[in-house]
């Protein structure tokens, strides 16, 4: 990977010696207004000014810095060489005194990849856009840095711009921006004023001519102060008109108002801006002050109500990370989890709690559990806590372990400790860790503080939850008497070979039977913590033999669920009668996992989303519903049993797309399920008349994205031709339209689409990260198999070289993203294991992301002799 792999080890030497007192940031980008022609991004001038002290005087160090030339070099007055101490992505300095100051002049490079400073043109008005992103560690790519959590620092940082454009930092301007002067005709100069100590991963400059809306928050704190944060909401001007900022701010206010009243610890970055950026490589980054945003949370088309949903938890799950990241920060990517897993819990605690979307648990246990159980699964799972050596590591540790299965953890800690003792640990941890950096015994020894529980008990759950990795399985045994009665009722615990370890579970089982209306509703229920093997639910004893026996009912603890053979049944029979939408959510979760780990059948999961599907309630659930038919379909049903299963998908998504309330989010994501789906030839004619008119559903608008979703049913079906999909992209010329439109042209089944797509995303790197993302998504379709076939060997060929040559971003994008999924054969899984038994030396990261695809394609073997062996 380009540039130097910081180590754990060197970080901690680094932090031994060194104290970082402040940072002084010039960055020179009137470059990005004057169009480059190379195939580069082009550069930009930057200055660095550090003020350090270290312990040790005479010893030496490093600064970290990824640029295409250092001009000058001065430390402590004295000028070093760059050819001498600039290794093209290190500064080596020796001598150290007791307090030093350095300064480093340096041509950075603009990003194309979403890495560092990213330059984007918009389309529309030809206008340019500039954003920082540097989590894990790219705040090295813009200027000279300690590049690690643990330093943290004041910043200050001043913009030299085109004058007509907004800049914004973590900080507010210190006054009006200053005119450029003589030699900066149309430039002005921004100066922000210093921040408060942070890392350096969350510093941030967003420029250009972006459309601003702005607000303020007010609130009264105990002490009689009154608190004022000015709000501001940005996109670019072409979206403009597709803003909702209003309903942005409503979600911020509710959020604040939440986590002040829950953390008594008021907001300390003093403005709260949110810019919605184009060609973001995440879903949102917390940086104080400036968090920042994909700009598809600005909805040009109809949405779900979970689109609304999904990004109003983002909202709160990056504010939530002004608290738990920014104000305390983990010492070390070991603890990560530090803050992702707190920012997804508490996510979607404030969105429940606080805001209108009253389903966040329904989808937290649909979606972000699911996440977390296919990741945990993997043989590279790892404990929450994990153990990061190096940048690289850090980089793929962004997973469902950290975030999902972290977040699920806390709710069970939650439940541990209790709500008021988990909250007011939460305030000691801030209060006394403010601005400073922690590892887990720091959290571990406020909440053992507050519940009572002690140091010991704390570590003993820590060591069950945090240290351990794998997922336990838990399963209802169910003994009845003549009468029908239960006369025992036990929760089986189970654990994988590979983790063997059984956990403590505080868990509720229920019981469900039918009501007058023939809803199964819960008739009774009982908490109980589940220890070992086999735990009796006492309780339960003596009450009627229900149909439906639910272990985790409320999801309380991070588990997989199975059911006894009648549970089992009664579910293949009434799903859809569940009435209570989280046992729904749950149960149909427990089918998804036991489809994923080939116990239950792949068509008979389908067979479930076709009978019970169309009853669903809850828009999030019907969509992962979607989501999953969709793998199933692809590499878990049997080949010769998948184009039937096909067909029947796609009449079943067209019944109910014709059954569902017009205009609504049901009739909408039913409608983008066909057209996932569609392949006869009289659903592709539908699609085609929804297109040019000559068809039409009752309600539902085929607007622009919509439109979108359709083309590429038919690209992908060869029923559309390049020059259908250019006469598309003059009527949505914009920076989406072209993403989508390259994405329906990889698509297409020919030989030569398939061969541009290769050529530009492996073979090059002129395309910006979006676009590579686009060609990627298109080039591998479930009907084109022996169309890409020929592609799996090239891919084994060329993986050392992608990781070497281009940036991690990008390389994870590649080699995730061209694994040869879809060839789900034995020669397929035999070729991945002659690679990684052939390559022990490649770089580890790179190993484990082939060893999660082959995980993945072995799976799907297993899944498929599944359905295969079913009637």
């Amino acid at each position: 990977m380009p540039g130097r792999n910081l180590t754990r080890e060197e970080a901690r030497e680094r932090a031994r010696i060194l104290t970082v007192d402040a940072y002084d940031v010039h960055l020179d980008l009137r470059s990005a207004a004057v169009p480059v022609d190379d195939g580069t991004a082009g550069t930009f001038r930057s200055r660095t000014t550090v003020r350090f002290r270290c312990s040790e005087p005479g010893a030496a160090t490093f600064l970290d810095l990824l640029a295409p030339a250092v001009h000058s070099v001065v430390l402590n007055g004295r000028a070093l060489d760059p050819a001498e101490v600039f290794d093209g992505s290190r500064i080596a300095v020796e001598g150290l005194a007791e307090a030093n100051e350095l300064t480093v002049e340096a041509e950075c490079a603009y990003s194309r990849t979403g890495e560092g400073l990213h330059r984007f043109t918009d389309p529309v008005d030809g206008e340019t856009y500039l954003y920082t992103q540097y989590e894990p560690a790219d705040a090295r790519r813009v200027f000279a840095t300690f590049e690690q959590p643990d330093l943290k620092a004041p910043f200050t940082f001043s913009v030299t711009a085109p004058a007509l454009w907004e800049v914004f930092s973590n900080s507010a301007p210190e006054g009006d921006p200053e005119d450029g002067g003589p030699d900066g005709e149309g430039l002005r100069t921004w100066r922000f004023a210093p921040t408060l100590p942070i890392s350096t991963y969350i510093t941030a400059v967003v420029a250009g001519p972006y459309h601003v809306e702005r607000d303020h928050y007010r609130r009264e704190l105990p002490d009689g102060t009154v608190l004022e944060i000015p709000l501001g909401a940005l996109c670019r001007r072409s979206l403009a008109k597709h803003f909702d900022a209003d309903e942005v701010f409503t979600v911020t206010k509710q959020g604040l108002d939440f986590f002040h009243g829950a953390f008594d610890y008021p907001y300390p970055f003093g403005k709260y801006d949110q810019a919605f950026v184009p060609e973001y490589n995440l879903g949102a980054m917390e940086n104080p002050g400036c968090v920042t945003f994909r700009e598809e949370y600005v909805f040009r088309s109809k949405v779900t109500e979970a689109a609304y949903e999904g990004r109003a938890t983002v909202v709160l799950h990056e504010m939530a990370h002004m608290w738990f990241g920014d104000l305390v920060t983990m010492q070390w990517w070991d603890d990560l989890w530090l803050k992702e897993s707190f920012a997804d819990f508490m996510g979607t605690f404030a969105l429940v709690e606080a805001t209108r979307y009253q389903a966040g648990w329904t989808t937290f246990a649909n979606r972000r559990k699911a996440w977390a159980y296919r990741q945990d699964q993997l043989p590279t799972t790892h404990p929450v806590t994990a153990d990061i050596r190096d940048l690289e590591d850090a980089k793929l540790n962004f997973d469902g372990i950290t975030y999902a299965k972290g977040a699920s953890v806390l709710k069970q800690l939650v439940a541990y400790v209790g709500r008021d003792a988990f909250f007011e640990g939460a305030r000691r941890y801030f209060r006394r860790h403010a601005f400073g950096n922690t590892v887990l015994g720091d959290l571990l020894a406020v909440l053992g503080e507050t519940s009572g529980r002690g140091a010991d008990a704390m570590a003993e759950w820590s060591r069950a939850w945090l240290q351990t990795a794998g997922v336990n399985t838990l399963t209802p045994e169910v003994a009845v008497d003549g009468d029908g009665r239960i006369t025992e009722l036990a929760v089986v615990q189970e654990a994988a070979a590979s983790h063997p370890g059984l956990r403590p579970h505080r868990v509720a089982v229920g019981l469900y039977g039918r009501d007058a209306s023939g809803a199964l509703v819960r008739t009774a229920r009982a908490e109980l913590d589940v220890t070992g093997a086999r735990t009796v639910v006492a309780e339960l004893a003596g009450q009627p033999r229900p149909e439906l026996v639910l272990v985790n009912d409320d999801d309380l603890t991070y588990c997989k669920v199975r059911f006894d053979d009648a549970s089992l049944a009664a579910l293949r029979e009434g799903l859809g009668d569940v009435a209570e939408p989280l046992a729904r959510a749950l149960a149909w979760s427990a089918v998804w996992n036991m489809t994923r780990d080939g116990v239950l059948p792949a068509r008979e999961y389908l067979a479930l989303v076709l009978r019970f599907a169309g009853r669903e309630s809850d828009i999030g659930v019907l969509q992962s519903l979607h989501q999953q038919a969709a793998t199933a379909l692809d590499v878990y049903v049997a080949p010769e049993h998948r184009a039937e299963a096909g067909r029947q998908l796609a009449d079943g998504a067209l019944r109910e797309l014709r059954a569902a309330a017009p205009g609504g989010d049901h009739q909408l994501a039913w409608a983008r399920f066909l057209a996932r789906v569609a392949s006869s030839p009289e659903h592709l004619r539908l699609v085609r008349g929804l297109l040019d008119g000559t068809e039409a559903v009752d309600g539902l608008d085929v607007d622009q994205e919509l439109r979108w979703t359709l083309w590429q049913t038919l690209a992908a079906a060869g029923a559309a031709t390049a020059a259908d999909l250019a006469a598309e992209l003059q009527r949505d010329d914009t920076a989406s339209g072209r993403r989508l439109q390259l994405h329906a042209l990889a698509s297409r089944p020919t030989a030569e689409a398939k061969a541009e797509a290769w050529r530009s995303v492996v073979e090059s790197d002129e395309l910006p990260n979006a676009l590579v993302e686009a060609q990627i998504g298109g080039f591998q379709q479930a009907g084109q198999r022996e169309l890409t076939a020929p592609y799996a060997e090239r891919y084994f060929a060329v993986l050392e070289d992608v990781w070497e040559k281009r940036t991690i971003e990008i390389a994870l994008r590649i080699v995730s993203g061209l694994f040869p999924r879809l060839q789900t054969t034995p020669q397929t899984l035999a070729a991945t294991d002659a690679w990684l038994e052939g390559r022990p030396d490649a770089a580890p990261a790179l190993r484990r992301l082939v060893l999660e695809a082959r995980d993945d394609l072995a799976r799907a073997l297993r899944a498929q002799e599944c359905d295969a062996a079913a009637a």
